[in-house]
């Protein structure tokens, strides 16, 4: 039991378990993973500039289709505990080759859809099937990395995977302009078959020898089925520090979607842009940022993390490594989704246009300064069950999102584009104020609920 007097962990030499990979091995299996990873942007993002022409392909409205969008979130969040639950048991090699299956036929059903509930269904499946790109990553990276480097390294995964972020827009727009969304969905659904050679050849089991359930059972047979009940994972967030960080990331999260879920009746309509492919270009600002604030936010909480424990005299405190969220979540983000809003309103032409694309990179650049320390800390504080923990996170917060994003183009409709993005800014500040306790009063909170928390000779 950890006891608010005491720290989570002191300082002690890193178990050699972290060799078992040459270097050149973990930077394939990184590149492996943020391979995979990328998917499920393109999955999520490149259907938000298709929404208008699958509405007319289907004789649907925009506001149908976009709820398509809010229950893929859905989807994300339940086979995100699906997959990180299972992973723990089966491993992760296994889990990556269970769920691209669902993807690759989900993409052609997708692809296949004549009916508003045929989508529905097709897109749940298919973003099901890809949502443990995510949380089975940074599982592996918190397997097979230290302490003080994995915050680095999940940094530059989730540089990576928002590449997706950045491109996939432009690309889903310019494929629903000159293309077609139907092929674009096939295009995606052979992506899932090349990920599936890529994993069966080339990737090993990363998981501590040991640790997996299906080690434990003394009775297998050839195919060996076991019911973990996914909602478990979930029970990690009674941990107050766990529910803290994550409602905080979904605040800051929310300030991206209402900037560009909404940008063809925004900033589209209000610089006279009706061209798929430069609505999916005006996303790109924003995947830029993300990636810009991954790569210097995971960086920036590993030295966090070594000056702190120097001050403390080799002393380590999980919630060190928050303090890397404070300019993005104080400052960027908030600023950046409060300025979009009155820019939007008050500024026309070029000038206006271009300082919300200002406003766009920042605003990336901010909220990815928060999300990359926080994935870091969730694996930080329960090593042993890192993706379960990622998924816990990652699936709350999309529930929160899914609801939060049915809401964003009603609240523009009746209160207007300024008053959505700053009540917004003030929820990001919220979020951040949520951080600043949980640095503050984190032993405590630690020592309230005990949910198996990482020691040295763990982590």
């Amino acid at each position: 039991m950890v006891s608010e007097e005491s720290p989570l962990l002191v300082a002690t030499a890193h178990e050699a378990i972290y060799d078992r990979f040459a270097p050149h091995q973990k930077r394939w299996i990184v590149f492996l993973v943020s391979f995979v990873g990328l998917l499920p942007m393109f999955i999520q993002v490149t259907f938000v500039p298709s929404i208008p022409q699958i509405a007319k392909d289907l004789d649907l409205t925009d506001a149908v289709v976009s709820l398509t969008f809010s229950l893929s979130l859905l989807a994300n969040a339940v086979g995100a505990l699906v997959w990180a639950t299972y992973s723990s048991f089966y491993g992760r090699r296994l889990i990556y080759l269970w769920g691209m299956p669902f993807v690759c036929v989900a993409s052609c059903g997708v692809a296949l859809s004549t009916s508003f509930y045929g989508l529905l269904f097709w897109r749940f499946v298919q973003t099901f099937g890809c949502a443990g790109g995510t949380t089975l990553g940074v599982g592996v990276i918190g397997d097979i990395y230290k302490l003080e480097e994995r915050g680095t390294v999940i940094g530059a995964f989730y540089a990576v995977t928002l590449v997706g972020f950045a491109v996939a827009p432009f690309l889903g727009g310019a494929a629903t302009q000159y293309w077609s969304w139907r092929s674009l969905n096939y295009c995606l659904g052979a992506w899932g078959v090349l990920e599936i050679l890529l994993i069966y050849l080339s990737f090993p089991e990363t998981s501590h020898p040991g640790t997996l359930g299906i080690n434990k059972v003394t009775r297998r047979r050839w195919i060996h089925i076991t019911w973990v009940n996914p909602l478990s994972s979930l029970w990690l967030l009674r941990s107050p520090n766990l529910l803290a960080v994550m409602f905080a990331s979904a605040l800051a999260l929310i300030s991206s979607y209402v900037l560009l879920i909404p940008m063809a009746y925004t900033i589209g309509i209000r610089y006279g842009i009706t061209n798929d492919a430069i609505i999916g270009a005006c996303f790109l600002p924003n995947g830029l940022g993300s990636f810009t604030g991954s790569l210097v936010a995971g960086r920036l909480s590993d030295i966090v993390v070594r000056r702190w424990r120097e001050k403390r005299r080799g002393v380590w405190y999980p919630e060190d490594r928050l303090r890397a969220t404070w300019i993005g979540g104080l400052i960027m983000a908030p600023l950046s989704v409060g300025a979009s809003g009155l820019i939007t309103t008050y500024i026309g032409g070029p000038i206006g246009l271009g300082l919300n694309i200002l406003c766009l990179y920042v605003n990336g650049v901010g909220v990815d300064s928060v999300l990359s320390p926080i994935s870091s800390y969730n694996v930080d504080v329960v090593h042993s069950r890192s993706a379960e923990a990622t998924a816990a996170h990652v699936a709350s917060r999309w529930l929160i999102i899914s609801a939060a994003t049915a809401l964003i183009i009603p609240s523009i409709q009746y209160i207007g584009v300024a008053w959505t993005n700053i009540i917004t800014a003030v929820l990001v500040l919220i979020g951040q104020g949520i951080i600043f306790l949980t640095i503050r009063y984190g032993d405590r909170m630690r020592a309230s609920v005990d949910v198996g928390f990482s020691t040295m000779e763990n982590n």
